[in-house]
């Protein structure tokens, strides 16, 4: 495979700009990109992954200070492989023609229609540190489908992942190909603003908006993959035993540290004390250990777990009460693990913020609610989340929930796992984020739908009266246009 380091002593963004011309100038000598190299690539980037997943394990687990090598292996490792085989399965279908109808009477005459849907040319993507493997990877599932190439800026907060990248790349792809570059801010700035065919950007909503201002000095096509508070709604029909385990499931997975988290909970007043004794027994069953725990994931760095605390600082100057779900009574403070137990929030505020920022940590505010509808206008008065969550069997109550709220996806009776679902579209909305991957959705993000029109061999404008000079004919077409 071609090397993918460029000549020492250029500057970062030259260096950038000729990664981008060498992909650009190989996509153009390709075309088109046949089924065939785009299943090897898929596969490529399949072993990629699994014939180094220890490897992956350790370099997640030294970033985070410690993280679940089983989760890895879930989360990471299966969570990227799975959507590259259902690529592989698909993609002669994706890609077949598509017949569109035309006016008539053309089709009569001859005339058809179709629309091709053919690689954009090279995709950036600028991925997060969360799941530093999966949010590179899936991704690359449509990308390479689509039969694009791309370039991989990782992030700065996982460097041992992001080297690993660059180590394992060569080893499979040719620069011309797939590129992974590590860096900084700065870098990611640079990254942004470079005249890609589509960018796709996983991460914070903030950093988000600088993302797509960098794009469109280009006029980059962009896809944001971003956050918010997503919602859990308990309804009085739920199963609060099943429901809080789930809701606590989802909330410790990764620590929390999930763009589709659930963020806070809704829960009717007469049955709040029911719900945290069912999140606390949850939790304690899970994990009735976190220090010495291998299967609890730390926080990313200290600057988050600082973050975090004051955060639950805040809560409790302001008014909250803290549930601190700790089963084997551990001295955190004493360690220098940067582990971090499931907080519940009681009595959350608008003061407080942990209700105004997306939390992104094992921290769970509960809010009460009196009637479905009251918990529908605190969802709404909010900003439009990336995931909404119902508990509930009353199938009036469940259909009110969905049809009032907008969210960029729902999961009903769990959390989270929309996102598994390879056939779904996933994407948010407004703050939440614009456009949507996974499955087909993500070919067709990452595709370019050509119209094709093909004239029949007759002189169609003389009959319809389309060219001059003007007379019966042409008057006949225009009355049939303007008709009701």
């Amino acid at each position: 495979m071609a090397d993918h380091h460029l000549e020492r002593g250029t500057d970062r963004m030259t260096e950038l700009n000729q990664f981008l011309d060498r992909q650009r100038a190989a996509f153009m000598a390709e075309l088109p990109v046949t089924a065939a190299v785009r299943k090897d690539r898929l596969k490529r980037a399949i072993a990629m992954v699994a014939d180094s997943a220890a490897a992956w394990c350790d370099a997640l687990s030294e970033d985070f200070g410690h993280r679940s090598r089983e989760q890895s292996m879930i989360t990471d490792i299966g969570g990227s492989i799975g959507p590259l085989k259902h690529a592989l399965k698909h993609v002669d279908r994706w890609m077949a023609r598509e017949k569109r109808a035309v006016r008539f009477p053309l089709g009569l005459l001859g005339a058809r229609a179709w629309v091709d849907y053919q690689p954009k040319g090279v995709v950036g993507v600028i991925a997060p540190w969360n799941f530093p493997v999966n949010l590179v990877m899936a991704p690359l599932a449509g990308i390479l489908a689509a039969g694009n190439r791309a370039m991989v800026k990782t992030s700065e907060f996982t460097p041992r992942t992001a080297a690993l990248f660059e180590e394992m790349s060569p080893r499979y792809f040719a620069a011309d190909e797939l590129v992974f570059v590590s860096g900084g801010p700065d870098v990611g700035q640079a990254f942004a603003g470079l005249p890609f065919d589509h960018l796709l950007f996983t991460g914070a909503t903030g950093i988000g908006r600088h993302i797509l201002r960098a794009a469109a000095d280009n006029l980059v096509p962009v896809t944001l993959e971003l956050g918010g508070k997503s919602p859990v709604i308990l309804g009085r029909s739920a199963d609060i035993a099943r429901a809080t385990e789930r809701i606590a499931l989802g909330k410790m997975l990764n620590a929390g540290q999930i763009c589709l988290a659930p963020d806070y909970v809704l829960a009717p007043a007469d049955r709040e004390a029911a719900v945290v004794e069912g999140l606390k027994a949850a939790a304690s069953a899970m994990y009735p250990t976190l220090l010495a725990n291998p299967d609890y994931t730390a926080i990313i760095n200290d600057r988050h777990h600082a973050r975090l605390t004051d955060w639950i600082e805040d809560a409790r100057a302001k008014g909250a009460t803290v549930d601190v779900v700790d089963p084997a009574g551990e001295d955190f403070a004493g360690t220098n693990s940067r582990k971090m137990p499931l907080h519940i929030i009681r009595d959350a505020t608008d003061e407080m913020t942990v209700m105004q920022e997306e939390i992104f940590g094992p921290v769970l505010p509960i809010r009460r609610y009196e009637r479905i509808d009251d918990a529908i206008a605190e969802v709404n008065r909010r900003d439009r989340p990336l995931g909404l969550y119902y508990f509930g069997e009353d199938a009036a109550e469940q259909a009110r929930v969905l049809d009032r709220t907008i969210s960029g996806g729902v999961t009903v009776n769990d959390v989270v796992l929309h996102v598994s679902m390879e056939d779904l579209p996933f994407g948010g909305i407004g703050p939440s984020g614009m456009g949507a991957y996974h499955g087909r959705d993500g070919f067709r993000t990452f595709s370019h739908a050509k119209a094709v029109f093909k004239q029949s061999r007759l002189d169609v404008a003389k009959l319809a009266g389309l060219k001059p000079p003007y007379g019966k004919a042409t008057r006949r077409t225009i009355a049939q246009e303007v008709k009701g």
